[in-house]
């Protein structure tokens, strides 16, 4: 996966959350954002990282996003490591 591909599913991913009011209301709680500042923020590498950060908080958001778009379970972990603030650190 490339850092393009990664901004194409965290984007792909905030659809996701947007179709859903529940879950949508609860993204906009969780980062303090209100529906204006995420269209415009939606281009933004570090927001679309918090958007993946956001998903993979829950195991059933993971399953219900990959599932509606055939996608491995491992792929939003994997992309989120290529977007700023998602690198893992090295302990060694």
């Amino acid at each position: 996966m490339t850092p393009a591909k990664a901004e194409e599913l965290a984007l792909s991913a905030l659809g996701w959350i947007a179709a859903s009011d529940d879950l949508m209301g609860v993204f906009l709680g969780a980062s303090g954002t209100s529906i204006d500042e995420v269209r415009t923020q939606a281009a933004e590498p570090a927001f679309l990282g918090s958007v993946l950060d956001f998903l993979l908080m829950d195991d059933a958001w993971v399953t219900g996003f990959c599932d509606a778009n055939s996608l491995d379970y491992r792929q939003p972990m994997i992309a989120r490591q290529l977007l700023p603030g998602g690198e893992v650190p090295n302990w060694t």
